[in-house]
């Protein structure tokens, strides 16, 4: 199985990332996750919301509310053949 990969078509970033590999002597990879873990705290201690922040806040309340063993399932209101009742 090959493993995950992750391709940026920058220039810029393919060059910063070289230049940090070979000052630090961290593999590349490692320094992608380092910096993506360092914005996501930075982004996490940052008040500010985002319009998709709501969406997820809404969601997440949401979901709290449904009772335990909930499905999607509704087979009972369609015959066989998939068409309503």
């Amino acid at each position: 199985m090959s493993e995950p990969q992750l391709s940026i078509r920058s220039s810029k970033a393919r060059d910063l990332a070289h230049a940090l590999s070979r000052r630090t002597g961290q593999p590349i990879n490692r320094l992608v996750e380092l910096a993506l873990e360092r914005y996501d705290q930075e982004l996490r201690a940052d008040n500010t919301r985002y319009p998709m922040d709501a969406v997820w806040d809404l969601a997440a309340e949401d979901l709290a509310k449904i009772a335990p063993g909930t499905t999607s399932n509704h087979d009972e209101f369609y015959d066989e053949n998939g068409l309503p009742i």
